[in-house]
């Protein structure tokens, strides 16, 4: 125990708090960048990180959590020591998100350890697109996950082609039957679109039966950018 004198009391009590801050049960997530290109990883929660072609990030989250969304960012230019302002996906001109990105943008969401003891996972094209994606269980607990995997942009409806990615009709027309305020709306066209590319994902806000996935808790996951 003689060599614990030589490390400073300042640093044994950073790794002490990093311990204590970082629980046990935290949930893993598998941030991998398989696009040909730098994006930039964004995640609330977890902040935000430049991720070159092959790249991967860890982020953790706590059972319980909801609300919760993992994207990439497209287009970026550094602006400053938190500054990052993008094309796609941008939150708020921060590297560090700590609020959503803006439309256009591939989202996976979850909501951890909820009804039942189970997680709540999917790929979410409500916002849009920009860069294909998968979200899959890590582990033998679960093997059915959502993934996204065609390009989305080439083919885009003229209406909804934005630079960089392609815009879910709600951001283009701002109307009820598109963005689903009073809660009737129903499949259109150009939901279909995506749809029809991507059949995991959510292509309108009502369209739970065919894009919602469960785990059990204490699965971890593997995001993956241009699978």
């Amino acid at each position: 125990m003689n060599h614990l004198k030589s490390i400073p009391i300042a640093t044994l009590l950073l790794v002490l708090v990093s311990l204590l801050s970082t629980p046990s049960n935290a949930i893993t997530f598998t941030v991998k960048n398989n696009c040909p290109y730098t994006v930039w990883g964004a995640a609330v929660p977890g902040g935000g990180r430049q991720m070159n072609p092959g790249a991967t990030w860890i982020v953790t989250a706590n059972p319980g959590q909801t609300g919760a969304r993992i994207w990439a960012r497209t287009g970026c230019t550094v602006t400053g020591p938190n500054g990052l302002r993008c094309t796609t996906g941008d939150c708020g001109g921060k590297l560090q998100c700590t609020a959503y990105g803006t439309p256009p943008n591939t989202l996976a969401e979850y909501a951890l350890k909820q009804f039942n003891n189970l997680d709540f996972f999917d790929i979410s094209l409500v916002d849009g697109f920009n860069v294909p994606m998968s979200f899959l269980p890590e582990g033998g607990q679960c093997s059915r996950g959502p993934s996204c995997r065609a390009d989305l942009n080439g083919p885009c409806p003229g209406p909804l082609r934005t630079n960089g990615g392609c815009n879910n009709p709600c951001t283009v027309f701002k109307t009820d039957n598109y963005c689903c305020n009073s809660g009737s709306c129903s499949a259109t066209d150009y939901s279909r679109y995506f749809k029809g590319k991507c059949p995991d994902a959510y292509s309108y806000p009502k369209d739970d039966a065919t894009s919602t996935f469960t785990c059990p808790s204490g699965t971890n996951y593997r995001v993956t950018f241009c699978p």
